[in-house]
């Protein structure tokens, strides 16, 4: 059966499964595979098997091409107990990287070059892929030493290929956010949690935000309270109440501005401040 993608190619972060940025088995990742001799595939280092795409991993192996996963973000999480998990899962090769930190860089950019150096060709290409805001472009920054894409906080952002020279004979070509068809955050509540968990949708374009912040207090328990150092005992309404009267956010009648809370709150946890 023939997988169908999603590009995520508007800055709004709203993914629109009609919009004329839907293509079957998106023509750019297609020609990106097709294209590259290497091939990153950006990981949340937070999330990174919710950030795996594993239809397009099959398709880079299959097509005998070198894939190296680059857990970006890794100043968001224990580095040591990262590397475990990606070892204990058999997740080879992996480079960690902090764009915000400027680390990782040196081990990614040789391994790039080990890799380049075993194909006899004059050109090497290596295909950027990854979930919208991953950090895609950040990591093309860090690798070249300047800034020579665009990069914005909101999903989406670069559109269409981009190639930029690593090196005399290597080349990176940035790609746009590719996301599953099956993951529609339009129809699907699961769906819509998983992209504001990890960053697809951002905090000010979800829906419903304190649903999704419902899902995400019981998904990781204590952590909220923890950060706020507030006694909700996992009870969503109440931490949206104690924080919202703690912060003064208050609507006509004295009551709690449950929407704006919950919108606070989700931006906190996908900027990294409150750890996982």
């Amino acid at each position: 059966m023939r997988v169908r993608y999603s590009f995520s190619c508007r800055r709004t972060g709203i993914i629109d499964s009609n919009n004329q940025h839907r293509i079957e088995f998106p023509e750019i990742a297609k020609q990106v595979m097709i294209q590259s001799d290497i091939i990153l595939e950006i990981l949340d280092s937070r999330f990174w098997q919710e950030t795996r795409n594993l239809e397009i991993e099959k398709k880079i192996l299959d097509g005998g091409k070198k894939l190296i996963f680059v857990l970006n973000k890794s100043d968001l999480v224990d580095s040591g107990k990262l590397t475990k998990e990606l070892r204990e899962k058999r997740i080879y090769p992996f480079i960690l990287v902090s764009c915000k930190d400027r680390k990782g860089a040196r081990e990614l950019r040789a391994k790039i070059k080990i890799e380049a150096s075993k194909m006899e060709k004059g050109r090497i290409e290596v295909g950027i892929i990854g979930y919208p805001n991953t950090g895609k472009s950040s990591i093309i920054n860090i690798l070249v030493g300047k800034k020579s894409t665009r990069v914005a906080p909101e999903s989406g952002f670069t559109k269409g290929i981009q190639k930029l020279k690593l090196s005399d004979n290597i080349y990176l070509i940035d790609t746009p956010g590719v996301i599953p068809s099956y993951e529609n955050s339009n129809l699907s509540s699961k769906d819509l949690v998983k992209h504001a968990q990890i960053n697809v949708r951002t905090w000010d374009k979800i829906k419903d935000p304190e649903g999704v912040l419902y899902s995400l207090i019981k998904q990781y328990p204590g952590i909220f309270e923890k950060f706020y150092n507030i006694n909700a005992e996992g009870n969503p309404e109440v931490l949206i109440e104690e924080f919202g009267r703690k912060k003064h956010i208050l609507k006509r009648g004295n009551l709690v501005d449950t929407d704006r809370v919950a919108r606070m709150v989700l931006r906190d946890f996908q900027d990294g401040k409150i750890r996982v």
